[in-house]
């Protein structure tokens, strides 16, 4: 009997140790990058968008000039054009960066509605700080776009 069960447990052993040799680590799976596809349809919006961040001062200084036809037309024309890249960018980055692109893209057109708001209302302080928080809300999304062609499969 002591010997049935020494064969017993040598056999258990080296079928345990069998087992765990064929489940060993899975395949390490390549983090997610970006395809030269993705990159070009990207780089075809980019310019747009940075134009109008490039452009923060002049509705700043129409806000502070209480010109706000110039104002409402600056948010009707070359920042909501940005805000329509900012969305057709969003489904080539990457799974992870979606989300969040959606929603500064959402934060965005909150704050130009106020924005706008303020405009209506003829009240300079409101907007002025709103534009200064869509401002930010482009800088968020540009820094989601891939840098450099190092992350290009």
């Amino acid at each position: 009997m002591v010997r049935q069960r020494s064969i017993l447990s040598f056999i258990l052993v080296l079928l345990a140790t069998f087992l765990i040799s064929c489940g060993g680590p899975g395949v390490a799976v390549a983090p997610p990058t970006y395809t030269a596809s993705q990159i070009e349809k990207i780089q075809t919006y980019v310019p747009k968008i940075q134009t109008v961040r490039d452009r923060s001062e002049e509705l700043k200084k129409l806000i502070q000039r209480k010109d706000w036809i110039d104002v409402s037309n600056f948010i009707h024309g070359p920042i909501t054009e940005a805000r329509l890249s900012m969305t057709y960018v969003t489904p080539n980055l990457l799974p992870k960066d979606q989300p969040t692109a959606r929603q500064v893209t959402r934060d965005l057109f909150n704050h130009l509605v106020k924005v706008n708001q303020a405009a209506l209302d003829r009240n300079s302080q409101q907007a002025l700080s709103n534009s200064q928080a869509a401002f930010a809300d482009i800088d968020k999304f540009l820094q989601l776009l891939p840098q450099t062609t190092s992350q290009v499969e």
